[in-house]
């Protein structure tokens, strides 16, 4: 191989450093070199998923030489040298150029936090990624109660799917959800991810486990993120980093756009910048005295401006 010839692939693996990618003459270690170091504006060069051009003049090692420009991101606030502060002025990219994002959540054992759903849902709403609701373990609960549980989502757009892994039901329509597309996976702990994924596909969701609590030891020192094949095509990720996501670059005021029934009726709010919480003439609260906005997605949104209210402050206090 020449010098000057490149290959282009897409990275799958990154630890410490070193960025691991799969061409077409299959996986090569890189690195990123000092002229593309240079160029870094607060996010980072490379993150997995990333489409990339790389030199490779032994044919075994390689150094990116060019980044495509990314399709959308799953990232946020950088966490800071103190494990509890994030910096708002950076962003981490979790993965580059996801296809969806499956949310799990288990109808029992551990009880499902909506709150929590609701907070993944802005972050998918921000960053353009289509969003799915795995209910996981519904052999736990009568028949028609876990429906009625996430109807409410249903009713907003979002794709519902209810599953048992324990029983194999729902296996197969998310095995064709996840078919050629890089989905990343995120979920508390016990809601029954792994045992999801074995059954998608023997010992997946044991790599995707081991990877992920790799990655929770190294969060704020080393690197390690990685894409695991799929055999039907396509990617899957596990990412710790979302369960403690702080939301990178959202005013507080922009909360209410990432709410899907929430946005269309920000302009029909009196006052232009209505905080929805207690003006007069606010659209929004009619609406849910009115019964058309759920009043536990109402206090998620509440909820959610406090806290990003109180992070602006911080930052500018």
């Amino acid at each position: 191989m020449s010098d000057s010839e490149r290959l282009s692939g897409q990275v799958v693996k990154a630890q410490s450093g070193f960025f691991w990618v799969e061409t077409e003459r299959g996986l090569i270690r890189t690195q990123i070199p000092g002229r593309l170091k240079q160029e870094r504006k607060g996010t980072d060069i490379v993150a997995v998923g990333d489409y990339v051009e790389l030199d490779t003049p032994d044919g075994e090692h390689g150094m990116i030489a060019h980044v495509a420009p990314r399709v959308r991101v799953l990232s946020r606030a950088r966490p800071a040298a103190n494990a509890r502060q994030v910096r708002h002025d950076r962003e981490q990219v979790l993965v580059a150029n996801v296809d969806q994002v499956v949310f799990v959540l288990a109808v029992k054992n551990p009880q499902p936090s909506l709150r929590k759903l609701d907070r993944f849902l802005v972050v998918a709403e921000q960053h353009g990624i289509p969003a799915i609701i795995c209910v996981n373990k519904i052999d736990l609960v009568p028949p028609g109660s876990a429906v009625a549980m996430f109807d409410l989502y249903a009713r907003l757009g979002y794709a519902v799917i209810y599953t048992s892994a324990q029983r194999g039901e729902g296996v197969a329509a998310l095995r064709a959800l996840l078919a050629g597309k890089l989905t990343v996976f995120a979920g508390s702990s016990g809601v029954g991810k792994s045992s999801l994924l074995n059954a998608v596909q023997p010992d997946l969701g044991l790599r995707v486990r081991a990877v992920s609590a790799a990655t929770g030891k190294g969060m704020h020192t080393t690197r390690f993120a990685e894409l695991i094949p799929l055999d039907g095509g396509g990617y899957v990720a596990d990412t710790p980093g979302i369960r403690g996501l702080a939301i990178y670059d959202v005013e507080p005021a922009e909360i209410d756009g990432y709410f899907r029934e929430i946005a269309p009726l920000v302009a029909d709010c009196r006052f232009n910048d209505c905080t929805h919480r207690q003006e007069t003439g606010c659209a929004v609260r009619r609406a849910v005295e009115e019964g058309s906005i759920s009043p536990a997605r109402y206090d998620s949104y509440l909820r959610l401006r406090e806290e990003h209210q109180l992070l602006d402050d911080e930052a500018f206090g």
